[in-house]
């Protein structure tokens, strides 16, 4: 076999994982927004044949993409072997916001502690994300960026456990955010975008107590609004599957 050919050939077995790592991931993209913006209800079923037939494609990518959404707490496989959409489980929210007002705080005050303009870019350009999906009363863009904006500021933090907990926290987190915009229609107040910016200005200018303040208040107003939603739908809450 001449050079071109056995280059050819290498090209050959090189497209075959990478089609099948591209499927895994458009399977998984696809469903995870299915799931956190609630097309795909918690509880609800998601079948390997079904999903093959959807996506028009092999049961493997179906079961890789799965597999990666079990690990992320957004799929849950039962013992009869079915797998569904994870529930939400209210019962836990109060330990889960007790864990998560925790790492705003010790994030926010990692921060504010570190000098320079480390992470600083990544921050402002999600926060302008952030603002963008605000004003467009996009959901889930919203909820993207808010995401990124606190793990970006748990990167410059520069703790990587902490960073690791935290972005898992705001994961588990997304599908009750979605619920919670529901009540605003989409339409997310502005302060919420202006207390991302007092927290930026803080973190920028080494002000560790303002950060911890402003911190300890975002968690709180998002925590309280939250339990006042969950308390005043807690008839439509229960209607979601096994909840």
């Amino acid at each position: 076999m001449d050079e071109a050919s056995s280059a050819d050939t290498e090209t050959m077995k090189g497209e075959g994982p990478r089609a099948r790592g591209s499927g895994t991931e458009s399977v998984y993209k696809a469903l995870r927004h299915e799931i956190l913006t609630m097309e795909r209800p918690p509880g609800s079923p998601l079948d390997e044949t079904r999903l093959s037939e959807h996506f028009g494609m092999s049961r493997t990518p179906i079961r890789e993409a799965l597999l990666r959404l079990t690990s992320e707490g957004l799929v849950t496989s039962l013992p009869n072997r079915n797998t569904i959409v994870a529930v939400i489980d209210f019962s836990s929210l109060p330990t889960y916001f007790e864990a998560l007002c925790l790492m705003y705080r010790v994030t926010t005050r990692g921060a504010a502690q570190r000098a320079g303009e480390a992470c600083m870019a990544e921050i402002v350009r999600h926060q302008e994300a952030f603002a963008q999906a605000v004003e467009a009363q996009d959901a889930f863009a919203m909820i993207e960026a808010n995401r990124e904006f606190h793990v970006a500021i748990a990167e410059r933090a520069g703790n990587p456990y902490y960073t690791t907990f935290f972005a898992r926290l705001l994961d588990e987190g997304r599908r009750i955010l979605r619920l919670y915009y529901q009540t605003f229609d989409d339409r997310l107040p502005r302060r919420y975008v202006e207390e991302h910016e007092k927290i930026i200005e803080a973190i920028r200018s080494g002000d560790v107590e303002e950060a911890d303040r402003l911190s300890i208040a975002h968690a709180d107003q998002i925590v309280r609004q939250i339990q006042d939603y969950v308390a005043r739908n807690i008839t439509a809450a229960a209607k979601l599957p096994n909840l």
